[in-house]
This record gives C-alpha cells, structure tokens and sequence, in this order.
C-alpha cells in the first residue's frame, strides 16, 4: 500500500475486510472483491483499469468477476462518457433487488419442497422434515417482504425528514 494516503489505506483494508466478509457468505473472491471496491468508490462505479489498478488484479480477473455480479444482477456495464471504456456500475438499492431476486427463488424452492413432501410421503420422516423446510421459506418469504415494506417506508421517512 506503499503511495497511498492514509484514508486510501484505510479505504483498501475495509474494502478487503467487506470482501472476506462476502466471501465467508459464499460469494466468488474476486467479484467479493469488485463489488466492494464498487460500493465503496465515491460514485458507485469504475473502470475496468481502475478496478485493476485498486484491487492489484489482471484484467481477466475483473472480466469473470463482473460477469458474475452482472449475472446475479448487482452491478451493470455503462459505456465510459466520452470513451470506448466500460465501466461497471452498483445498481441502486443493489441489496433491495437482491433479496427481492431472494425472495422469488424462496418461492421456487417451497413449491418443489411441497412437491417432494408430497412424494414422500407426509406420514414418512423424510416427507416430515421436507414439509417443514418448505413451511421454513413459507415463514422466511413472508418476513422478508414485511422486512424490505419497512424498509422502504424507513428510507421514505429519511427522505422526508
């Protein structure tokens, strides 16, 4: 971290230990490490040469990395203004879409839960334990949709204020 200032020095090491974090979660490394350093850049978006440059990682690396958070929906390609670079930005209210995204795939999953219950059989253990992880991510979707409903009257309540 040598040339850099001590704010750029602590920027780095939280992006690093937001990345770790994400990481932990289950989320690629490198596009741990992308979106972080998205998230915490000053207008939510980079080049690929900025992002190469911070994150000390080969131009490959981004490429898979953005085309992962692309994928899952996190983040965009925009034409650079007035270049033929790209550069890759945070959609807003990223963590809103996520657990929205989150919430069809909880749908999904309790209708094949409740089919393999079915097949199971209700009166079987397997059948049993199945239909209770299905009455799980029944419970799991319905807190989530009241969670983000207050969520969004908490951000309009700031806007207000």
């Amino acid at each position: 971290m040598s040339g850099m200032t001590s704010n750029e020095e602590d920027v780095a090491r939280f992006v690093e230990r937001f990345a770790a974090e994400l990481t932990q979660a289950g989320m690629q490394r490198m596009a741990s490490r992308v979106f972080a350093a998205l998230l915490a850049s000053e207008a939510g978006a980079l080049t690929s040469a900025e992002l190469a440059e911070q994150l000390q990682i080969s131009p490959a690396a981004i490429s898979g990395a953005v085309r992962y958070l692309t994928q899952v929906g996190m983040v965009s390609r925009e034409r650079d203004p007035g270049t033929r670079r790209d550069r890759y930005v945070l959609h807003n209210g990223v963590w809103y879409e996520t657990f929205t995204r989150r919430d069809q795939i909880l749908t999904r999953w309790e209708k094949v839960l409740r089919d393999g219950a079915e097949i199971l059989g209700p009166d079987t253990p397997a059948g049993a334990r199945t239909a209770e992880t299905a009455e799980f991510f029944e419970f799991l979707q319905k807190e989530m949709l009241a969670t983000m409903d207050r969520w969004r009257e908490h951000l309009a309540a700031k806007t207000r204020a």
